[in-house]
């Protein structure tokens, strides 16, 4: 059962302890702090922020959790309507909590629906491949 919950739930607790100070009191946006700044071959510097981070993490999830869509059988319904619900969360704060209204967490939200919309689409297609119609070759 607990492979059963949503990887993508692990973003959405890290952006609230920070967004409401769980992890101490943050000055401005914690999420345009920078990590680490690297200078480039061309000159340019490229910063690596805590939101990237963040999201960069989401995408790895993602992928964990599009790997977990292929199984087959009840658990895999019981992961999906948790995925579902865990977008139907995101959501409902991105709309109403103002700490949320964010870039980084609109793209978090956008990764859990896809996770949703991914999950959904890979038991279907798979369901459809192993469906078959008359009587099989050993009829």
């Amino acid at each position: 059962m607990l492979f059963n919950i949503p990887l993508l739930i692990a973003p959405l607790a890290v952006y609230n302890f920070f967004a409401f100070g769980l992890l101490g009191a943050s000055v401005g946006d914690p999420w345009n702090v920078p990590i680490v700044t690297i200078e480039m071959i061309s000159s340019a510097r490229w910063t690596l922020t805590l939101g990237d981070v963040m999201i960069v993490a989401a995408l790895v999830l993602l992928f964990v959790e599009i790997l977990k869509a292929t199984r087959t059988g009840v658990s895999s319904i019981v992961d999906h309507i948790l995925s579902t619900l865990l977008f139907i969360i995101y959501l409902v704060e991105f709309l109403l909590v103002r700490e949320t209204a964010t870039s980084v967490f609109f793209i978090l939200m956008i990764i859990s629906l896809v996770d949703v919309i991914a999950g959904y689409s890979v038991t279907i297609s798979g369901a459809r491949r192993d469906m078959t119609f008359g009587p099989g070759p050993h009829a």
